[in-house]
């Protein structure tokens, strides 16, 4: 067989090959045909797969820029919102001070007020029978929640209660003022939604344990739940004890007088000045003006520093508590809240515990600065002091324990359900304590290299 080959030179020769170097050269032939054929197919395949990707970059490069469009959009919306309530203060321009923690410009400090007019975006839930019975109970687990859950519980409290029906609230401005107070509440440790939530649901619970629809007000109902709802509103993480030491634009603002609770107060009623989270829009302007006067009331009752001088008042009325007597109903109510605030060891004991961590830690953040900035320190948030049964065991049985058997004395009902879980928590966290001890003097002892019997 003859085959026609190229030599070195360009020209063409002809050769004559045996059948086996023919079958040879047929086979290497082939092999580098299906070669050719193989590569050509891979190529196709990456030409494919780069067509494929630069589409999907293009579609990704198209929903970033609609993005940035609707993130412009939204700037020009907050900027807008930020002239008018400027405009609305009189066009006042507050400066922040120095490097503090805590910038309160009402006009400059990008605070969220900015007003949903679209329908809010969290979901409607319905929530189960168990649910909603464990809703009315001081030992709900506040833990399992996302804040969207957290949201529609609250918002079925004001249904439930018919604060909704008594106000003439647009169900939908409720759900806006909801999310305006979520967004308004910071991510500290302790003193954040779920701590607003927590407070909220025990004033839930405590309404429904203590029949108070049936001794006080739908208003009433509607100032105790919004108070619980507001009481803590843009808490920077740093108490009131902070605030007048390192001399803070809060501070100032309120000469020292609970500047964190008059500042709560103060962004309650700038959420509910915005048209779109006004729940008490369709309320007469004299009933408006003692609804925010009582609300005022409650939240500067959560000031600690007030503490002995409030149940020391309701303790010279509760022996002749009077539901017709209005100085003796705002006396409870205020002491209602505070027992709310500061009521996570009336829970079980896996659910109020992990709220002593959180508090901890952030009396160490505040500790800390402190330390750094030459301020005092309180013994009770001093990380290099503290425990937490010592923080615990003090604060139990000296202002909770006896808060809570005053109000028992009006409503024997909680003392099972709130009082006892109290006293059990302080038995707990004794022993708690007098482990630490002896563990502490045991190391004491070796650090002696004392033998042990």
């Amino acid at each position: 067989t003859a085959i026609m080959m190229v030599d070195p030179e360009g020209q063409f020769v002809s050769r004559l090959f045996a059948p086996t170097e023919k079958e040879d050269m047929f086979q290497n032939v082939l092999s580098q045909v299906a070669e050719q054929f193989s590569r050509a197919f891979r190529i196709n395949e990456l030409k494919t797969e780069v067509t494929n990707r630069l589409a999907m970059l293009e579609k990704r490069v198209e929903l970033e820029g609609l993005k940035v469009v609707e993130i412009e959009k939204c700037k020009n919306d907050l900027k807008k919102l930020r002239d008018e309530m400027t405009s609305r203060g009189g066009g006042r321009n507050h400066t922040a001070i120095g490097n503090c923690p805590c910038k309160y410009n009402f006009s400059e400090d990008g605070k969220k007020l900015n007003p949903r007019r679209d329908v809010p975006s969290y979901p409607k839930y319905t929530l189960s029978q168990e649910t909603i019975e464990a809703l009315k109970k001081p030992t709900f687990d506040v833990w399992h929640w996302e804040h969207n859950e957290m949201l529609s519980c609250l918002e079925y409290m004001y249904h439930d209660l018919g604060l909704v029906k008594e106000f003439n609230m647009n169900p939908i401005t409720l759900k806006r003022w909801l999310l305006g107070i979520q967004e308004n509440y910071r991510s500290n440790p302790f003193h954040n939604f779920r701590h607003c939530f927590c407070v909220s649901q025990m004033m839930y619970g405590m309404i429904n344990l203590c029949n108070l629809p049936e001794k006080m007000t739908l208003t009433d109902m509607g100032i105790l739940m919004t108070a619980a709802v507001c009481h803590d509103l843009d808490h920077p993480g740093y108490n009131n004890t902070y605030q007048i030491n390192a001399r803070t634009e809060l501070a100032v603002r309120y000469n020292d007088i609970s500047p964190l609770e008059n500042h709560h107060c103060a962004v309650a009623f700038q959420i509910l000045s915005l048209p779109e989270c006004n729940i008490f829009a369709n309320v007469e302007l004299e009933a408006y003006k003692q609804i925010r006067q009582a609300i005022i009331t409650l939240i500067l009752a959560t000031d600690m520093a007030r503490h002995g001088e409030i149940l020391d008042s309701f303790k010279h009325k509760v022996d002749s508590f009077d539901f017709t007597n209005e100085e003796h109903v705002t006396c409870l109510k205020m002491v209602l809240i505070k027992c709310c605030d500061i009521s996570n060891e009336v829970r079980p004991t896996e659910v109020a515990e992990p709220w002593v961590d959180c508090l901890l830690e952030e009396y160490f953040m505040q500790s800390d600065r402190e330390k750094t900035e030459g301020l005092p320190v309180a013994p009770f948030m001093d990380r290099d002091k503290v425990t937490k049964p010592t923080a615990q065991i003090g604060f139990i049985k000296f202002v909770l324990i006896p808060m809570f058997e005053t109000v028992m004395k009006l409503f024997p009902q909680i003392e099972e359900i709130m009082v006892q879980p109290l006293r059990d928590s302080r038995d707990h966290y004794e022993e708690l304590k007098q482990i630490d001890d002896a563990m502490t003097e045991v190391g004491h002892l070796f650090s002696l290299n004392i033998t042990l019997p």
